[in-house]
């Protein structure tokens, strides 16, 4: 009995030992140097490149409104008109006296050229000229008091009154927003201000537009620093051609900094220790494909990558898929080459078609 269970150890040691000298089939891939940003992701908040909210200074009726919800209206529009018709009186009444201010001046300026009239009586008219005009750019400004017009273009809100409600001063009438450009404030970490410049690029996107994203440029940053978050504001704006972007929207901010070319290799290779990180490359030996252990340093990640920033060089082979197959100095056969996001089937065929 015991001659047989020493005969089924050495039978199994045997295939252990075979399996181990048995070349591995693993996937390679071509170390390359590609082009590599620091993506910082922050959350935003979308505002009007202008908006404001249009409010009655005075206490008075409205008599015609001229907008509608959502309309779109040009600098100078009039929106609404407040009863002025006691202004339009005094206005009227005015512009009487101006004018006999301005016939007294014209029947006396030749009779004091002939010394028929005093200077002093002259004068008195042409203050009277004057005096008329004041009041009458007084009233003018009062009548403008009760007509609200766009201050530039844009969209309006809501209508928040009727024709014949009174107005009083601070009422909301509606809001304006001119949205042909959107700005995007957001807040990102202290830590990268020095890699954010005005003109560079974000990429920003929200779930009202699943999937769809929307490219601007930072324009600013804000002079201070928060002492209690450490962070800093940074405003961007993006283009809205289709106006599909309302101020209020929350997105979130893709910001891309510190472009650099760089070795960038599949997270999938990386053997990782406690505090070091490892790959196999592959090297050819005495008519042999050998793997050798090597040690890397790591940069920055992104999804499925990361960067290199030694240990590796470009046109090295690495081992992708079969690592657990595999021990420093053993030999290897390449099974497939990896090139671009191809499934491991689309790589065996590819090989298979090519052999």
């Amino acid at each position: 009995m015991k001659i047989q269970q020493l005969l089924l150890l050495m039978v199994a040691c045997s295939a252990t030992l075979g399996a181990f000298a048995a070349k591995a089939p693993v996937i390679t891939t071509t170390v390359k140097q590609v082009e590599f940003v620091d993506e910082v992701e922050a959350l935003g908040t979308l505002r009007a490149d202008e908006s404001v909210e249009l409010m009655s200074s005075v206490t008075e009726r409205v008599t015609r409104v001229h907008f509608s919800d959502g309309q779109r209206v040009k600098q100078g529009d009039l929106l609404v008109e407040l009863d002025a018709r006691q202004e339009q009186a005094e206005l009227s009444e005015e512009q009487s006296r101006l004018n006999e201010a301005l016939k007294q001046v014209r029947r006396l300026e030749p009779l004091a050229k002939r010394n028929a009239a005093t200077q002093a009586t002259l004068d008195e008219q042409q203050r009277e000229v004057e005096t008329a005009t004041a009041r009458m750019s007084a009233i003018k400004a009062r009548i403008s008091e009760r007509q609200i017009r766009a201050p530039f273009d844009g969209v309006v809100g809501l209508r928040n009154l009727s024709v014949g409600a009174i107005v009083q001063p601070g009422m909301l009438v509606t809001t304006i927003d001119d949205d042909r450009q959107v700005k995007l404030d957001f807040s990102i970490p202290a830590l990268f201000l020095s890699a954010v410049a005005p003109g560079q690029t974000i990429v920003a996107k929200s779930k009202a537009f699943s999937g769809k994203l929307f490219t601007g440029q930072v324009v600013s940053i804000d002079s201070r620093i928060d002492p209690v978050t450490r962070s800093v504001v940074i405003r961007a704006k993006l283009p809205n051609p289709d106006f599909n972007l309302k101020p209020g929207l929350l997105m979130r901010v893709t910001l891309q900094a510190n472009p650099r070319q760089t070795i960038v290799i599949p997270e999938e290779s990386i053997m990782p220790t406690a505090t070091r990180s490892f790959v196999f490359k592959v090297v050819a030996k005495d008519n042999q494909m050998i793997a050798e252990r090597v040690e890397i340093t790591l940069g920055k990640r992104r999804k499925g990558e990361v960067e290199v920033l030694s240990g590796l060089e470009v046109g090295d082979s690495i081992i992708v898929h079969g690592i657990n197959r595999v021990q420093s100095g053993s030999e290897v056969i390449i099974r497939a080459q990896e090139d671009n996001d191809e499934t491991l089937q689309q790589m065996l065929n590819k090989t298979d078609a090519a052999s």
